[in-house]
């Protein structure tokens, strides 16, 4: 399907815009240090099981956390509505940091929740919206979703590495990709990046 906007890929019920598959994308935690995880205007999208996920785990991720961080949950639990009426993870103040962030050893920000995940203390990896970042996914109200690529400044570099290293949005996001919508949807999309050139 093509539009104004580009090519939309339809995978069963998942509508994919074509950026997804042809622009270049590869995570550089060297040059920004995690600072998604510390600006912006609201906390990360949440589905609607995720706080139920978060506070499952609680125990396991939360002696990482910063004072300032575990204030916000006691304050406004483990989500938080935004601007839209969104469910979004709470953050420090009014537009803070992810109350989930902490401080790596390097300055930099990382999740507490994934850091506890991948030292096999917690079940709950981290939100979707994080997982497949840069991709946003838009849920429709009849069932069916579409997946479009976000641009956000701060990532900058990440789109510049990915072209370097000629890594494109859906192939760094395999894992990712696979994990949410299975390996069939892969596939397909791997089908259509390679249709699309």
């Amino acid at each position: 399907m093509s539009c104004e906007h580009g090519t939309i890929i339809s995978i069963g019920d998942i509508l994919v815009s074509e950026e997804v598959v042809l622009e270049h994308f590869a995570c550089d935690y060297a040059a920004c240090k995690g600072v998604c995880c510390i600006e912006g205007e609201s906390g990360a999208p949440l589905e609607e099981h995720e706080p139920l996920d978060l506070e499952r785990d609680w125990d396991a991720y939360s002696p990482l956390m910063t004072p300032e961080g575990l204030q916000a949950v006691r304050e406004k639990g483990f989500f938080e509505l935004d601007c839209v009426g969104d469910l979004v993870t709470p953050v420090i103040g009014k537009e803070g940091a992810c109350a989930f962030a902490y401080s790596g050893s390097d300055g930099g920000a990382l999740c507490s929740i994934e850091t506890c995940h991948l030292r096999g203390l917690c079940e709950f990896r981290k939100p979707v919206s994080c997982s497949l970042y840069p991709i946003r996914v838009t849920r429709f109200n009849g069932g069916g979703m579409a997946l479009n690529l976000h641009r956000w400044d701060i990532c900058k570099p990440a789109f510049e590495k990915g072209k370097k290293e000629g890594i494109r949005v859906y192939e760094f996001l395999k894992g990712p990709l696979t994990e949410n919508f299975g390996p069939e949807f892969f596939q397909a999309l791997d089908a259509a990046a390679q249709h699309l050139g």
